[in-house]
């Protein structure tokens, strides 16, 4: 089996400064997981379905149009989970729109909790890491164009590895 998840990253010069802030706190999966907002969760797939997962992404970002994230401020999943994340206040329904193409067929998985697209910044640490990271990033923003997602692939030494980039693209009907 192959785990692999499904993202929109990060882009720079956003990802490298929440990375860099993530490994500062002392986050031990910061190396390992770059930043992004998660489209699919961690799933297991046997490596022989992999044409037919590309495929299926490939035709879940035609049906997309490429559309608008704005990242502003902190927000928090505690104390329901350990978590610390930036807000999305522009590009929600943009991420749920891509969320359900990709996240349906061959990757339709369940989820634990209703999808709600975020960036994480801090995640299981002690309370007082999660609340300087609260603070911290308070006042953190960035705006940029989602106009394509990445298959990752999670190898034990390396974490999650890019595996192939999938444009978003409006299907135009006559």
């Amino acid at each position: 089996m192959r785990t692999i998840g499904v993202a929109i990253p990060i882009p720079e010069p956003w990802g490298g400064q929440l990375q860099a802030y993530r490994e500062s706190i002392g986050d031990p999966m910061a190396e390992l997981i770059p930043p992004h907002i998660t489209l699919v969760p961690p799933v297991d797939l046997d490596p022989a379905v992999a044409a037919d997962i590309e495929e299926h992404l490939t035709k879940a970002g035609s049906a997309v149009a490429p559309f608008v994230v704005h990242l502003r401020g902190t927000a928090t999943f505690r104390p329901l989970s350990p978590v610390v994340f930036l807000a999305l206040i522009e590009g929600i329904s943009g991420c749920e729109r891509l969320e359900r193409a990709v996240r349906s067929g061959p990757l339709g998985v369940d989820l634990n909790f209703p999808y709600h697209p975020h960036v994480t910044v801090a995640h299981e640490l002690d309370d007082d890491v999660l609340d300087r990271a609260f603070t911290d990033l308070a006042t953190f923003e960035a705006r940029f164009t989602v106009d394509a997602f990445t298959l990752y692939v999670h190898d034990d030494a390396a974490g999650w590895v890019p595996r192939r980039r999938f444009g978003l693209q409006s299907v135009v009907r006559s």
